[in-house]
């Protein structure tokens, strides 16, 4: 019984890898789609979303059948709803990039005036994040993760600096109003996926952890 219960789990491991590496390169061409204007490439992104709610389904149904059909000890048990609230965070994080994509077809229509490197920047700060939350899952590494939650402070002063440059360019009514907008929202994408990388950290640790079994993360 045991055994195919391992295997069972080695299954739901093999699936929550294959999900971070949809969401990985999800984002990462959303912001290549961004930043060379690529609408194909943009459509691309937003069509292949579907896959990753696809996967985020099989993964769900995955955990249910080890919570019914198995007795999971507290370990197993706690391994189990990091995996359930991580994958949720990974669909969002699917989202977000589909989010950037759309934004990206209507910003394609014209020339860049907003600055974009420190939303190449954020981009970066956040992508890393999201590979080392990872990495901390696959290699359940407490130390990492919690490297992941304290970059998160960094992510949010580099969201603060781009917010506040966009919003004085709207100010100056430059006629690039509606970019700089479009622009700001993307910003705020970034920033959002940089919390959910730190969610799934927070799981990371809640499953690594036997100190912090009766503390969920929020």
């Amino acid at each position: 019984m045991r055994i195919k219960f391992d295997e069972q789990l080695k299954n739901l491991n093999n699936e929550m890898i294959s999900m971070s590496a949809m969401i990985e390169k999800a984002i990462q061409e959303a912001i290549d789609a961004l930043l060379t204007q690529n609408i194909k490439k943009a459509k691309q992104i937003m069509k292949d979303d579907e896959l990753v709610d696809r996967e985020q389904k099989k993964i769900e149904s995955i955990c249910f059948q080890l919570l019914i059909q198995q007795q999971p000890v507290a370990r197993d048990l706690r391994i189990i709803t990091a995996a359930m609230k991580m994958v949720t965070d990974m669909e969002r994080i699917g989202d977000q990039a589909a989010d950037i994509a759309e934004l990206t077809v209507m910003l394609a229509k014209d020339p860049y005036m907003p600055k974009v490197e420190h939303i190449k920047k954020m981009s970066f700060e956040t992508i890393t994040m999201l590979i080392k939350a990872v990495e901390a899952y696959v290699e359940q590494d407490m130390e990492k993760a919690k490297e992941v939650i304290e970059h998160d402070d960094v992510v949010d002063e580099l969201f603060l600096q781009v917010k506040n440059e966009l919003i004085a360019l709207m100010k100056k009514s430059t006629g690039c109003e509606e970019q700089a907008a479009d622009m700001l929202m993307v910003n705020k994408y970034l920033e959002r996926i940089g919390d959910h990388a730190s969610n799934i950290a927070e799981w990371v640790i809640f499953s690594v952890d036997d100190h912090v079994r009766d503390e969920f993360p929020s």
